[in-house]
């Protein structure tokens, strides 16, 4: 079927599809662990379902995607020409006259494609997924019934109602235990006590529902000296639902903005002067962390070849750090853009060209230079102070040797 491609690239694409997968998938897996449980806390603490948790972690991946692409592009290509370096493949397929800018001809043809996927991420899906995330957060917070009732604790409900579940089964649906005080406007007290009980909905009226009790008890307190007290099989309470406002239309911060709505925004003479420069500072950084992806294939292969007689992993923790860097100089050149401290062009682009011109220098050391490694001093100090280390460790490690035995007796003579 791919017969047209010719063997060269199709190998250098199986070694960096297989790699970017396998970072692309393990960078997203521990950003959404490390925020599930942050969510189930806060789930549990505002009594919500289990289930919301995974309707929000699902509204994050387009977040969490749009970082793990551009990491797991720069390791796919990375550790793919690491293999060839290490194995001298790369050096064979130098000496027949491919150049590292022809090897670099599939690289590129994936990071494009992944750009269109980071574009449609960052521009248009990322925002909306967001708004929802802030959208189920605020319903937990806010209260929905289903929500805000926790068992074996005490709720209020309307003002004049308090209401207690010891046990809850069946996902909500079967309640246990439970006891509910009720007061009225005039100062009378219902107190009852019930075996069991379930939440019913009502159709004539979406903000009430019945809390229907069975087996249970009936005191109420008329303020006189002998209360009236009347047992029951069945007993509907009815439930007022707390009012709950509506949650904010989407636009309240600007990352929740599309492309269309930032470019309205951040160029019309009509918007105010905070929202102009906010949504300048977010288009100009959504948008150097998109072209950055088209230097990632260039940063992979000056990292990727070790010096020679050398199997150093150096290449991967640098550009780990040096990704990592420029993001955060990113986000800080984002936070003060907005603030109208800085112009957006300085404070994000500013950063984008020192970067581009890093790379470009490593690449031209690592083609041109006959020799030439971007990072030869940082690999000649790691290599000493892995050599120190491994003497330290196979020092301490040594058993001392001990002299033979001698016989201290002289054999008898014959």
């Amino acid at each position: 079927m791919f017969s047209f491609i010719p063997s060269v690239d199709r190998y250098i694409f199986r070694l960096v599809i297989f790699p970017m997968i396998g970072v692309f998938a393990l960078a997203a897996s521990l950003l959404l662990l490390d925020k599930m449980l942050r969510l189930f806390d806060f789930v549990a603490v505002e009594g919500g379902p289990v289930g919301v948790v995974f309707k929000m972690l699902g509204a994050l991946i387009p977040e969490y995607a749009s970082l793990a692409i551009p990491l797991g592009l720069l390791l796919g290509v990375l550790l793919a020409f690491r293999r060839l370096a290490t194995s001298s493949e790369l050096d064979v397929m130098r000496a027949v006259g491919l150049s590292y800018w022809r090897l670099l001809r599939v690289p590129y043809a994936i990071a494009i494609i992944l750009m269109g996927v980071n574009i449609a991420l960052v521009f248009y899906i990322q925002p909306v997924s967001r708004y929802y995330y802030e959208q189920m957060e605020y319903e937990l917070r806010s209260g929905a019934l289903g929500a805000s009732i926790k068992v074996g604790e005490f709720t209020t409900l309307a003002d004049r109602m308090a209401l207690r579940i010891e046990e809850s089964e069946d996902d909500g649906r079967r309640l246990i235990g439970i006891f509910a005080r009720v007061a009225n406007e005039r100062d009378q007290v219902l107190s009852i006590s019930a075996r069991e009980g379930a939440f019913l909905a009502t159709s004539d009226d979406p903000d009430t529902i019945i809390l229907r009790l069975t087996d249970g008890t009936i005191v109420q307190d008329t303020g006189s000296k002998t209360p009236r007290v009347l047992s029951f099989s069945r007993h509907d309470l009815p439930i007022d639902l707390p009012a709950i406002e509506e949650f904010r239309a989407r636009g309240d911060a600007t990352r929740e903005y599309i492309l269309p709505e930032l470019l309205r925004i951040g160029w019309s003479e009509e918007s105010q002067v905070e929202q102009r420069d906010a949504s300048q500072a977010t288009f100009n950084f959504r948008l150097v962390e998109i072209v950055m992806m088209l230097l990632m294939p260039l940063l992979a292969l000056s990292l990727a070849i070790p010096p020679k007689r050398s199997t150093s992993a150096l290449g991967v923790f640098v550009s780990i750090v040096m990704v990592v860097s420029y993001h955060k100089v990113n986000q800080y050149g984002e936070d003060i853009a907005s603030l109208g401290r800085v112009d957006p062009i300085i404070a994000l682009w500013g950063p984008f060209f020192i970067f581009a011109s890093l790379i470009l220098w490593m690449y031209y050391r690592v083609a041109h230079v006959p020799g030439g490694q971007p990072i030869g001093a940082l690999e000649t100090v790691f290599a000493k102070i892995s050599k120190r280390i491994g003497k330290l460790f196979s020092r301490n490690g040594a058993r001392p040797k001990t002299p033979p035995l001698r016989d201290t007796q002289m054999a008898p003579a014959e």
